[in-house]
């Protein structure tokens, strides 16, 4: 917007396609609820740029210079795009090789009856961070674990509180979750580094949120004998897999690849070729069953390695909670995310450069004061759009967009946005009735998000912490000219 022949956008202009957005989402979400984002969260999208599209066009510019910028925004996520889709093949090897049953069945082990509180949150955190998702351990775990609360007469919006605490926790630093790889890559940082700067901010909180969840625990009538309804949940996955603790040597070598620097997209697409190979090893069982036959050769079972890179697996160990918790994977799984992360930079990339965005925070801006003032605008933004847009992408890639630029004219380094948009965006989402993630770990765990919300102890505390963080400058890393060093360092 520096040239003289385009007119200056207007404030209506400017909040128009926003408000015609927030609309359409919520109309989504009524309608479709938590499958909204599913292909309707993306039409709006595009309906929405088309809009941002028209703003533009009136004001004084060419389709070709719009279509250019809609082509250089995906291109900047093209790189989470390429790292989902290896955190796909990733996802369903790992299952195949027992390395995800095996964190599972050790988590289940850990339930103790006088410590369930803790201990619940402590085993959806396990395996939140094994498979990167909070949606499918608080429908498959997280239900199990509500029935046991139930069994032994304990508060279920406690027990809901600590499920939601562990899976956003272990959900948000995964190097195989959505977000987190969403995250940097609007923001511009590079995704281990962008998981490093969260521990700061994530472990304090999981920790405050573990003490409480165990004194409350501590405090509350258990009926011990009856919580044998884990075993049937550990014979399960002992009947489908090879359960040892060997299997948990992939996901050390992985981590040791994260510390070593190495970056996201061949480090996690080594992890799934480890895990291909450790199940053509340590699973025939397993391949058998993927394969339809009793015995595969060699030829059968490279067959089902290689389709379980795109296509995932499929278990069918006659228990509905196993069957959810131990499917999926595979790259297929990431195209829905994928389609959604190219409409979202579509109708960013069009707002940003038709000025819309500029004129869109400009004020706020204005009244931000330094760094501590620009993350905690940021925070709020991120929770605002949860609660206006109801999606928690959105809540990334929104804000993510608006307030790029801004952090590299204060000199903060790109990391610092992408874990405040992770801090504020995805750990509020399902604190939030009417937002997608809400609503589903309502209609999954069936505890109302106004029953559990005060228990969420972990998302509560992360953003308040987040704040401190930034008020005080612990972890706000800044930009250094490249003739002083290749890293960015703390203020």
């Amino acid at each position: 917007m520096t040239e003289s022949r385009y007119r200056r956008p207007s404030l209506l202009d400017a909040l128009l396609p926003v408000v015609v957005l927030v609309g359409l989402l919520a109309s989504a979400v009524y309608l479709y609820g938590d499958s909204a984002s599913s292909g309707p969260n993306q039409i709006a999208l595009l309906f929405c740029a088309g809009l941002a599209s028209l703003i533009a066009f009136k004001n004084g510019m060419a389709w070709r210079d719009i279509e250019t910028a809609m082509i250089k925004g995906i291109s900047v996520a093209l790189g989470a795009v390429l790292i989902l889709l290896s955190v796909g093949a990733l996802i369903g090897t790992w299952r195949l090789a027992g390395i995800v049953p095996s964190l599972i069945y050790f988590g289940l082990e850990l339930m103790n009856p006088s410590l369930f509180y803790a201990a619940a949150c402590l085993i959806c955190a396990i395996i939140a961070l094994s498979i990167g998702s909070s949606w499918t351990v608080a429908a498959t775990v997280g239900v199990a674990l509500i029935g046991v609360a139930s069994g032994l007469g304990l508060s279920l919006p406690v027990a809901a509180g600590a499920v939601v605490s562990g899976a956003y926790f272990g959900d948000k630093i995964s190097p195989l979750s959505e977000t987190t790889n969403l995250a940097p890559a609007v923001a511009g940082s590079e995704l281990f580094e962008h998981i490093r700067l969260m521990l700061w901010t994530t472990v304090p909180s999981i920790g405050i949120a573990l003490l409480i969840f165990l004194v409350m625990g501590l405090n509350a009538d258990v009926a011990g004998d009856r919580v044998d309804r884990i075993t049937p949940l550990l014979q399960g996955l002992e009947s489908q897999f090879d359960i040892s603790v060997l299997h948990l040597l992939p996901l050390l070598v992985l981590l040791v690849l994260a510390l070593k620097r190495m970056p996201a997209l061949p480090a996690i697409f080594l992890g799934a070729l480890l895990g291909g190979v450790w199940a053509l090893i340590f699973q025939p069982q397993a391949i058998a069953a993927q394969a339809g036959v009793a015995a595969p050769d060699s030829v059968a079972a490279l067959k089902v390695v290689w389709q379980t890179f795109y296509q995932g697996i499929t278990v069918e160990a006659g228990d509905a909670t196993l069957n959810d918790l131990l499917s999926g994977g595979g790259m297929a799984s990431m195209l829905n995310t994928v389609w959604l992360i190219i409409c979202a930079m579509t109708f960013g990339a069009v707002m940003e450069h038709a000025g819309l965005l500029a004129r869109l925070i400009e004020g706020l801006l204005a009244a931000v004061k330094g760094a501590a003032g620009l993350i905690a605008a940021t925070l709020v933004t991120c929770f605002g759009s949860n609660i206006l847009t109801a999606d928690q992408y959105i809540s990334i890639i929104m804000p993510g967009r608006m307030f790029r630029e801004a952090y590299e004219k204060e000199g903060l380094a790109p990391v610092n946005l992408s874990r405040a948009l992770e801090d504020g965006g995805t750990i509020t989402s399902p604190l939030i009735p009417w937002n997608t993630c809400g609503a589903y770990m309502q209609s999954v765990l069936l505890v109302p998000v106004t029953d559990y919300l005060f228990y969420a102890f972990f998302n509560l505390i992360n953003p308040v912490l987040a704040l401190v963080y930034a008020w005080l400058g612990i972890k706000v890393l800044r930009l250094v000219p490249p003739d002083r060093s290749a890293h960015a360092t703390p203020r």
